[in-house]
Order: C-alpha cells, then structure tokens, then sequence
C-alpha cells in the first residue's frame, strides 16, 4: 500500500509555499526516514538558519541554485548546489535563495546513507556534496525526471524505485553497515541520545576506540558526538512547540546535567542562543531565519569524497 501524503500551504507578504511529505515507501523504512517536497514562490531572497538533525539530508532540487555559508563547508568557503548531500553532522549552516525554489528532500538515517551513497559517512560529515560528485550524471537525469513528473504522488513513486534499485546495487555490490554499528545507532536513536556510551560499547563486544571508529566510518560522527546532537535535535522540537516551556524542563527532559550545560551545547550546535532561535522563526514561513553565527567551534577540515 502506497503510504499517505500530508500537504500544508501557506502565504506570506512575498510569496507563497507548499511541503509535502510522505513515509517511503515498502522495504526503504530502514534506510529513508521521509520524503519532503517543497516549492517556495517568492520575490524576494530567503535565507535560513539550519541545525543538526537525525541523519543525513540527499536534497534533489530542479529550481534556482542554493547558496550554503557558516561552519559546514566552512574550509571551502561555501558552495552553491541545485542537488546535494549533506553529511551528519554536529555545525550549523546558513541557507539562501533568490525567492524561487522547489525540490525534494529526503531523509536517510546514516547507515542507509552509508549504503545507498557508497562513500565512507565520515568523509561527509559536516560537509554540503554536490550529488553529481557522488552519482555524476545520474544526478542530473533524475532532477530532470523529477521535474517532468506530472504530481508529487508520481514524484514520489519515481523515488521509491530509484531508491530500490539503488538498494539492490548495494546488496549486489555487498555494501552494508555492521550489525554492531546499526544496533548502536538504532539505540541511540530509540533513547534520542540520552545514553552511556559505555553500555553501547559493552552490546557490541568491541572496545571503544574501535567502535568510535566502526561509527564514524558508518554514521559520520562517533557516539559520543551523534548523542549530543540526537539530545540536541530533541530540545529543538521541545523549543519549537506551540505550548511553551521553560528552558530548564526542556533541558531535564532532554538528559541535560543543567540549563547552563543546555545552553551551551544548544550555542555551539545551532550557533546562538535558544531563546535567539526562538525569536528568528519565520511567522508565515517554515524555518528560522539566517543571522549571523556564532564562532563558538573548530571548523572541522573537509577530507578527500570519492567519486
């Protein structure tokens, strides 16, 4: 059965916007999270502030291009992508258009990024990568594709089978995460974070540097550093919802040690202050708005990403 699709529209003063989303669909559960499709028609330019989240983001637009600035990418100066990848990771990143964009967005865990992508996740921590320098002109073909389909129900059928094909070449091809690594990611994600590392490590019977290794290679981060942002991505859907609390329930809720631990974690992650985050959400659009961030981290240097 074909999974059901949630649409929300809105207006603002310059434009207006559409999301669309749905569940994969059978058998990419475990690897795709969701399908988000957008369309923004403004005339005048967006920008946003993005933060840490579960997984990895493959993004394949076929509108204007986006310009991505602050700490990822932050070694290359930024980049400008139509249709992009970006790594898990634990920075924050500053988006903007000229007014005009439409797409898809999916989320992968990282594991499944791990298996469709072919590519080491921590070669794309932390990183923005051209889809073409990962899938070259297969890349292209498919925003094409996308862009000629009729509907986002037909958009979206067209990428469960991309994405099921893309599965069977990576069985074919025996590309595919450890057991002990997907069980460890998969608590982590059950708990949003709020475990002991040592109680991972003792599961999976490796000592802990090998297993910060084995992580790292197949998620982006080491468990550790993935916690702190599954806490982290949990406080901010606390933050955002429309019955307020205070900063220190969501910080207890959380498994933070205090509000202070809490926001300091919550600066260098989103590079500002919760309450800021708060007050730069768009009213009449998605997202929070792009303001300076804060160089509160160690830009992380970019590594090498095979074709």
């Amino acid at each position: 059965m074909t999974p059901a699709m949630t649409v929300d529209r809105g207006q603002s003063e310059t434009g207006s916007w559409e999301l669309v989303a749905r569940r994969p669909g059978p058998g990419l559960e475990a690897v795709v999270a969701n399908y988000g499709g957008y369309r923004e028609e403004g005339t005048t330019p967006v920008g946003r502030r993005e933060v840490p989240n579960r997984g990895a983001v493959l993004v394949i637009g076929f509108g204007g291009p986006l310009q991505i600035s602050g700490q990822l990418n932050a070694a290359e100066g930024g980049r400008t992508v139509t249709s992009f990848v970006a790594g898990f990771g634990d920075v924050p990143m500053l988006t903007e258009h000229r007014g005009r964009q439409q797409g898809i967005e999916i989320g992968l865990s990282p594991t499944g990024a791990f298996r469709l992508l072919g590519v080491p996740m921590g070669e794309l921590a932390n990183r923005v990568v051209g889809l073409d320098e990962l899938w070259g002109r297969r890349a292209v073909e498919l925003s094409e594709q996308l862009a000629a389909a009729p509907s986002w129900k037909a958009r979206f059928g067209l990428l469960d089978r991309v994405l099921a094909d893309a599965m069977d070449d990576a069985a074919g091809a025996g590309r595919h995460p450890d057991p002990e690594v997907v069980g460890a990611w998969q608590e982590l994600q059950r708990r949003r974070g709020d475990v002991p590392i040592s109680e991972l490590q003792a599961a999976t019977g490796w000592s802990r540097r090998r297993l910060a290794a084995r992580f790292r290679e197949q998620v982006g981060l080491t468990p550790k550093a993935a916690a702190r942002v599954l806490r982290f991505d949990r406080a901010v859907e606390l933050l955002v919802r429309p019955t307020p609390r205070s900063l220190a329930s969501i910080a207890l809720a959380c498994g933070y040690y205090d509000q202070a631990h809490f926001n300091r974690d919550f600066r260098q992650l989103a590079g500002c202050t919760p309450s800021a985050y708060l007050a730069a959400l768009y009213p009449n659009v998605p997202g929070a708005a792009a303001t300076p961030i804060a160089a509160t981290q160690t830009s992380k240097t970019p590594q090498p990403v095979h074709s």
